[in-house]
C-alpha cells in the first residue's frame, strides 16, 4: 500500500520542540537563532525538522561524555 502521508512528523512546531527538549521558548528561539537547531518557516509557521532535534541531543550527549 502506498502511503503519501508520513505516519511520524518529519517536522515540529516550536512548542513540540520545546516538550521534546526540555526548553523554555527563549532557549528554543537563541538555539535557532544561533543555528545550533536548525529550523525553517512557511508562511509564518516556524518548523524544526525532528531530525534536527535528534542531532541537538546527539551532539550535547556527545559534548557530555
Amino acid at each position: 500500500m502506498l502511503t503519501l502521508v508520513p505516519s511520524e512528523p518529519q517536522a515540529l512546531t516550536v512548542a513540540e520542540a520545546m516538550a521534546a527538549l526540555r526548553l523554555s521558548r527563549s532557549k528554543l528561539y537563541d538555539l535557532m537563532r544561533s543555528k545550533e537547531l536548525p529550523s525553517y518557516t512557511s508562511g509564518r509557521a516556524r518548523r524544526i525538522p525532528v531530525d534536527a532535534v535528534r542531532n541537538y541531543m546527539r551532539d550535547r550527549l556527545e559534548e557530555a561524555a
